[in-house]
């Protein structure tokens, strides 16, 4: 597996455009919480038998994180810390969601659709392919681009 900082490298390649930078940092987020939001209506708990607490916290979501931590962690340890932070934001707002009036599967069929259309128009502005057509593993990798690009733009010149 590529290194972390290769990963990063060839993500950048095609995200140097300024407009699509702005619509990653807004969209990966989107897509990232609302694909989370689809795993989670998936009962896996339920599958296996479980009832209660443990049939609602074990769902498509949870083992899609413990499968990905293991990626994450295979990077380095800070990417695995940095990518529990975007799962336990992305599970509260989840369960946000999940306490409101609102459907928690038609809110995150349109954020992850409209999420998905904004991006492709921004590979559009940018004149490159999105970086997963070629390997999928850069689904997982946009969320750490977007975090190091937002940090790089917080940090103050020296």
């Amino acid at each position: 597996m590529r290194s972390l900082q290769q990963f990063l490298a060839d993500y950048g390649e095609s995200h140097q455009h300024p407009v699509n930078q702005w619509v990653h940092f807004i969209c990966v987020p989107a897509i990232f919480i609302s694909t989370l939001a689809l795993f989670w209506l998936i009962p896996v708990g339920s599958w296996l038998g479980l009832d209660g607490g443990a049939a609602y916290w074990i769902n498509g979501a949870t083992v899609a994180g413990v499968l990905a931590a293991i990626v994450y962690a295979r990077l380095s340890f800070g990417t695995l810390v940095l990518m529990i932070g975007w799962f336990a934001l992305s599970v509260v707002l989840i369960r946000l969601v999940e306490a409101s009036p609102l459907s928690l599967l038609w809110t995150a069929v349109v954020v992850w659709l409209a999420a998905w259309v904004v991006q492709i128009w921004g590979h559009k502005v940018e004149g490159k392919k999105p970086s997963f057509v070629d390997d999928l593993v850069f689904l997982l990798i946009g969320p750490i681009f977007v975090s190091v690009e937002i940090a790089e733009r917080l940090r103050p010149a020296r």
